[in-house]
């Protein structure tokens, strides 16, 4: 997942509208990303083990 982040992230960066703001906002939002991301997996793997446990 965070792979798919960066590989977003530096595509973004060599093309789109990515290139045309501050490099520091793209990592921002890259991390913004991530973490979001992060929090997602964790839910679902939480939800899963509770259903499991049921």
């Amino acid at each position: 997942m965070v792979f798919l982040v960066a590989a977003l992230l530096l595509l973004g960066l060599l093309s789109g509208t990515v290139a045309h703001i501050p490099p520091a906002v793209s990592l921002l939002a890259a991390a913004v990303v991530a973490a979001w991301l992060l929090v997602f997996a964790e839910r679902e793997r939480e939800r899963r083990t509770r259903r499991r446990d049921h």
